[in-house]
Parts: structure tokens; C-alpha cells; sequence
């Protein structure tokens, strides 16, 4: 319906002032700021916000741009936006985007969150605070120098009279918005920097929060699916007269599983409530097609991988640095050693899910995902129906770690739900969740170093072996350019050791298992090889493996800082018992660095892990209860890729099913860990991901120290180290 109403209607009305911006590219901190002129009243509630909204009863509601999976953007964005606006989290309703372009980049992922959003959303704060303050000081015609903005008023200092944003908004809708608003010094925030309670938290406990799976929309129907065993299987025929004898069964239909780099057939069944969905899949026989599964075994995978890593890769030309093959052959001492790490799964606490209505060239979703601004984009592509058709409800998720940044869970609703011409509820079952992937990619590090007759590098050399995410996911054709994602950490600017002369490369093995990024994406695999073998080395030249770093990081200070705060609060240089052993490890990734140091214990034939002192500099924090929190979950999932279940493939299967084999960190076997955070005035960095690449090297570290034992391929038996 068109809406015929003025923007002086609309101010009458509503009294609402909305600011936003857009941001053109993934990391950009330009800032665009505009004023809506015109909303039609349907706006008011999901459709067309933009980051700030305050009404003339004075409700404010801020928007969050990036949707939340446990790393905290429910509060941190709006936070940014609050602090500048001089209100309390308590003064406000948070809401989540929906993917509209003008929100710009929505995508959750990289730990980019903050360090994207740090200037722009503090823009955007503000620049509606002026505004705010130019309209109270034309009401009280006084000079604007004499006014300021605190707990959602404006106030004159002379007089000590007030208005409340709700007063104020009418006229200050009518201002320019300020292109250079001034920002707050650091030194007077009053919400960034502090450990502020997140305010979702009660909801996620008393159960009140809206997760994906909660989604419920009258006249809904549950699908469950049959996906082939070996993921790319082709349906050759299927008999669902057994599952149509099941109460509530309303349908079984062929369907398809669209991922990145190959569409795939299955077969659901439709029902009216989720276990009969269920039962009747069970009900099915189907037939599917013999399938090569030549590369769909990962013990022939890696087999593959240890040949390709003696040949040559192609290289990081930005990441060369003198001649290695000189330096190497003339080193006094010469190293070489291979890292192996396992394809893994993410296993959110949530399993894949999404609720989506298709009504002919109109579409409504209800899914858990990380980007709802990319999701709307393949959804257009996939319906081939026009952008604006589409409204995308953003809850939060339980979980994620680079999956739900993948939406084929998705596009699987979306051609049920054109079939059945009904709104239709997707949800994978655990196992669906840990056989059918995406994966995080199996990796090897080839490593080499040369050392001089005083024990100083001289030669580096890290090649790294296996899939490409840009290849698989992004039809990179990886011609005459190596995967770029898969150096962070071994990179000059992510492990600045002074080698004298490095070289680094990468080597394509293709993979039919589905992979995508799994948090810290290559970082937790890549780290283990570079951070590991710089401890070889030092053992080599016979030197402490911390000063032996320090050495190689005299030009790096913030490395050097964090390292050194490391051995201060690790207790790094004092004696331990004869049964304990301590390993560090730092590594770069997302802009942020971090050091664990692990202690380590004999425990009968095993190994038990006392402690993990962590320390981490990340710039300007938001709230560092949450950097701590983020961090310890990074060595839950860390140690957990380190020493329980990897994903293997046996003859195109799976072998692991669910949590009976493909096992997680128990909380009685967490160790003791203290998180500390370095303070500066450094612009912020990630903080979801970069705690995870440096433990398993910390750890593997700390064993050999103790024991001897080099472990170099992940996951390994911690109790039976032998």
C-alpha cells in the first residue's frame, strides 16, 4: 500500500529522530551518516530501522548490526552507540538488524565486530547527541557551549533545567546531521572499558530468548531430512509409503542440499509436529547412487598431503624475506618437522535450523545465521525473486564458530517450503550436524629451520598443505596466488620473528568434504606447526624457549610486552615440581595478540593439565568480563581440538556420529586458567577468535618440556602420552 503521508505527518505522529550509516566493505571505518526522511508507520517496528531511534515518550532502541552467537554484539555495538549518546543499556530496547543494505555489512565473523564498527557506531552516537543538544539549546535560546548531554536529557548548566530525549526529538529531526560529530577521550567513558553485565544473559538463563529453533509461525510444518551417508550421494530412487502411514506426516518430497561447491539430493519429510518428521524419515527407503569415494577418505588424504609437502608450494611473495635457500643450507644445524591437524566440526549447541514462509515471489525467514545482509543476497539468487521481497528476522544462536555463516541449512527450507506452499521449519538432527560438515579443513605444516653455530635462526621456511576455503566456498581458481586466509599467524606482520630469511607457501589439496571457516579459521592449524617448531628450535640451540622468542622480538614491543606479562603472571621462571612442566605460545590472528603458558602434570601413563595462564592485548576493550569470557571459550575449544575427536572418513563416511564419538572438553577436565589483558590506548582488535590458535602449541609445548614426547599431529590420546 502506498504510504501518501509528508514527513511533517510523519514527525506529528511519531516524533522520532533515526540516524544510520553504511559501510561499503568488509573492515571499513568510513562513515556515511544520513537522516531518513520518511518512514511509513509499518517501519516503526522491524522493517526499515536504522541504528537509533528514540520516540517522543523518550523509548530509545538501538540497533545491533551483527548478529549475536554468544560473542557478545547484543551488547557490544549498541554499547558504542550508547556511550556517545550519554544513555545506559537499561535506558534502551536492542534490536538486530535484518540484512537491509543500508545497515551496511552485517556479517558476523572474523572477530571484526568491534574493530569495524569502533568509529563508525560512536559516530553515529554522537552525532545524534549534538543534535539532541543544538535543538534543547534553540528551545532554551542559549548558547550550545552552555548545554550537555547525560542519562538521556540534555541539560543547561547554568540553570540546571533539563529535557529528556523524548522532548527533543521533533525538532531535532528537523536539524543536518553533524558530518564530524566530536568523540568522547577515553578517559571519559563511562560504559566502554567497564565490565558491564550483558543484558541478553537473564533471557539465555530463565529461557525467554528467542533462538532459531524457537521460531514458531501459525500453519507451520516440520521437515526432517535424509541426506546421503556420504554426503554427495545422488538419488536414485525413494519409497516413503511407510512414512505416510505415520500420524502427522503430510508430505515426503525430493529435495536438495545447495552448498558452495555442489549441489546435493535428499529426501524430507513433512509433518505436522517435528518427531513424526522425524519417524517417518526413519520410515524412508531410498536408493542412492554408487559414488567415487576416492577423496572422500582422509587417511588417503593425508597421505597425500605429507607427499605434496615435499614438493614445492606456491609462494607468499609479500611474506619472503632473504634468501632462505642459501641461509638454509649453510646453517650450522638443520630442522625439519611436520604438523598435522584434523578436519573438525563446529557442534553448536544448537543444531542447524531455519523457519521460512515462500508465498510465491515473497519470502519470510526466521534462521539463526551470521550475515543477514549476505543470506538476503543468496536468497534472491536462490528464489530468483527481488531483494526487497525478502525479510529476514534475525534471532539469536546458540552457537556457531564460522557454520551459520554457511546457509545451506537455509536454501533446504526455502525449496521444501516452495514445494508444500506452506511455512516450513528445518531442524538438523545432532548427527546430520557432525557427519554432513561443512568441516574446518585438515591441514599439514611443513617446516624447516636452520640455525647457526651460536643457535640463531638464519633460515625459516612453513609451507602449508591442504584445502582452500577461497577455493571450495569462493571458486578461487588459486592460480599463481596461495590461499590468502591460510597464513594468518606465520605471516610477517602475525609472527614478526627476526629469522634473517623466511619463506612461506601454500599447497592446494582438493577435497570433496565440504569445508568453511571454523573459528580462527586456519589459525588454530597453522599456529600449531609455527609455534611448535619455534620451540623445536629453541631446544635445538639449546636456549629457554621464552628468551629464546624474546630474542626475535626486539623490534616487536607489543609482542615483547605480552610475552614478558605472560612469564610474570605464569610464574614462568620459578622452579616447579619435578612432575610439572610449563610451555608458552603466542601467536597474531584478527589483529589481536595472544600467549598462553600451560602447565602440565603426570597423571599415571597421561597427562593432566593443570593451568593455562593467558594474557592478551586487544586495544581499547568494550567489556573485558567478555574479552575474558571469549578467551576462556577459545581454550575450551582449543584443547578440545587438541586432544579429543577429530572428524575422520572412512570409504566416503563419516566416523563419527555424535557427542559419543566425536567427544568435547568435560568441565571437570577444565584446568584451572586466569585471563589478563594488556592495557593501552591501542584502536581495538579482535577478541572471538584469537585465543584459540596458541593453545594446542602451549600445550604440546609444555609435554615435551615434560616429557620429551614431541607430539606434531592433533588430536592426540592426553591419557596414554606413553
Amino acid at each position: 500500500m502506498k504510504n501518501n503521508s509528508s514527513r511533517r505527518d510523519f514527525i506529528k505522529a511519531t516524533s522520532l529522530l533515526a540516524i544510520g550509516f553504511s559501510l561499503p566493505s568488509f573492515g571499513n571505518s568510513k562513515t556515511v551518516v544520513h537522516k531518513i526522511d520518511t518512514l511509513n508507520t509499518n517501519a516503526l517496528g522491524l522493517e526499515l530501522n536504522p541504528y537509533i531511534m528514540i520516540n517522543d515518550a523518550g523509548k530509545i532502541t538501538l540497533f545491533n548490526a551483527r548478529p549475536d552467537m554468544g560473542q557478545g554484539t547484543h551488547q557490544a555495538l549498541p554499547m558504542l552507540l550508547a556511550e556517545e549518546l550519554e544513555v545506559s543499556l537499561d535506558q534502551v530496547e536492542i534490536r538486530n538488524t535484518n540484512g537491509l543494505e543500508k545497515y551496511g555489512n552485517q556479517l558476523s565473523g572474523g572477530s571484526s565486530s568491534v574493530n569495524s564498527r569502533w568509529t563508525p557506531m560512536r559516530t553515529a552516537g554522537a552525532a545524534v547527541r549534538e543534535m539532541l543538544i543544538s535543538a534543547a539549546a534553540t528551545k532554551w535560546q542559549v548558547p550550545v557551549s552552555e548545554c550537555f548531554a547525560e542519562n538521556a536529557k540534555v541539560i543547561h548548566k547554568p540553570t540546571n533545567k533539563s529535557f529528556t530525549y523524548g522532548e527533543l526529538v521533533a525538532e531535532a529531526s528537523k536539524l543536518e546531521v553533524p558530518k564530524a560529530p566530536k568523540l568522547k577521550d577515553s578517559k571519559d567513558f563511562k560504559l566502554l572499558g567497564k565490565s558491564i553485565p550483558r543484558p541478553e544473559i537473564p533471557s539465555k538463563v530463565n529461557g525467554t530468548a528467542v533462538f532459531g529453533i524457537d521460531g514458531d509461525v501459525p500453519g507451520m510444518l516440520y521437515a526432517s531430512i535424509e541426506r546421503s551417508p556420504s554426503i554427495h550421494g545422488k538419488v536414485l530412487s525413494f519409497d516413503g509409503s511407510e512414512a505416510m502411514k505415520i500420524k502427522g506426516v503430510k508430505f515426503v518430497v525430493k529435495t536438495e542440499r545447495k552448498m558452495p561447491h555442489k549441489t546435493v539430493e535428499a529426501v524430507a519429510v513433512v509433518a505436522d509436529n517435528y518427531w513424526a518428521a522425524l519417524k517417518g524419515r526413519k520410515a524412508l527407503k531410498i536408493k542412492w547412487e554408487k559414488e567415487d569415494l576416492s577423496k572422500m577418505s582422509t587417511y588417503s588424504y593425508y597421505d597425500e598431503l605429507q607427499k605434496l609437502a615435499k614438493t614445492k608450494g606456491e609462494a607468499y611473495k609479500e611474506h619472503t624475506k632473504g634468501d632462505f635457500s642459501k641461509n638454509f643450507s649453510g646453517a650450522t644445524q638443520k630442522l625439519e618437522a611436520y604438523y598435522q591437524t584434523p578436519f573438525a566440526a563446529h557442534a553448536p549447541l544448537e543444531p542447524q535450523n531455519a523457519t521460512v514462509w515462500v508465498q510465491g515471489d515473497k519470502v519470510e525467514l526466521w534462521a539463526p545465521n551470521q550475515g543477514p545482509d549476505g543470506l538476503l543476497g543468496e536468497v534472491a539468487e536462490y528464489l530468483k525473486i527481488k531483494p526487497e521481497n525478502i525479510k529476514i528476522n534475525v534471532p539469536f544462536m546458540g552457537g556457531s564458530f564460522g557454520r551459520r555463516a554457511y546457509y545451506d541449512y537455509v536454501m533446504e527450507a526455502l525449496h521444501i517450503s516452495k514445494q508444500v506452499n506452506a511455512p516450513i521449519k528445518v531442524i538438523w538432527t545432532r548427527e546430520d550436524d557432525t557427519t554432513q560438515g561443512p568441516f574446518r579443513p585438515g591441514m599439514v605444516s611443513a617446516m624447516e629451520g636452520g640455525l647457526d653455530a651460536n643457535g640463531a635462526v638464519v633460515a625459516h621456511n612453513h609451507k602449508i598443505v591442504g584445502a582452500s576455503i577461497e577455493h571450495q566456498v569462493f571458486k578461487s581458481p588459486l592460480k599463481d596466488a596461495p590461499d590468502s586466509w591460510a597464513a594468518e599467524t606465520a605471516t610477517l606482520d602475525d609472527s614478526p620473528y627476526d629469522f634473517g630469511n623466511r619463506t612461506m607457501s601454500f599447497h592446494l589439496a582438493e577435497t570433496d568434504i565440504p569445508i568453511v571457516w571454523w573459528r580462527s579459521v586456519y589459525s588454530s592449524t597453522t599456529a600449531f606447526g609455527q609455534e611448535s617448531f619455534i620451540d623445536e628450535m629453541a631446544h635445538a640451540a639449546k636456549t629457554d624457549p621464552l628468551a629464546f622468542r624474546l630474542d626475535m622480538l626486539v623490534d616487536s614491543p607489543r609482542f615483547s610486552r605480552v610475552l614478558q606479562t605472560l612469564a610474570k603472571k605464569a610464574n614462568y621462571h620459578h622452579k616447579l615440581p619435578e612432575n610439572q612442566a610449563i610451555g608458552i605460545a603466542v601467536t597474531r590472528s584478527f589483529g589481536s595478540i595472544v600467549a598462553h603458558a600451560v602447565t602440565v602434570s603426570k597423571q599415571g601413563k597421561g597427562i593432566k593439565i593443570e593451568k593455562v595462564v593467558s594474557v592478551i592485548d586487544c586495544g581499547m576493550t568494550v567489556n573485558p568480563n567478555n574479552v575474558i569470557a571469549q578467551t576462556e571459550g577459545n581454550i575450551v575449544m582449543g584443547l578440545t581440538a587438541a586432544i579429543k575427536s577429530g572428524i575422520t572418513f572412512k570409504d566416503g563416511l563419516a566416523e563419527q556420529s555424535n557427542f559419543h564419538q566425536y567427544n568435547l572438553m568435560r568441565i571437570n577436565e577444565m584446568p584451572k586458567t586466569e585471563v589478563h589483558i594488556i592495557q593501552n590506548q591501542e584502536a581495538p582488535s579482535g577478541v572471538g577468535e584469537p585465543g584459540l590458535p596458541p593453545i594446542a602449541p602451549a600445550l604440546c609445548n609444555a609435554i615435551f618440556n615434560l616429557t620429551g614426547k614431541r607430539i606434531r599431529t592433533l588430536p592426540f590420546e592426553i591419557g596414554d602420552i606413553g
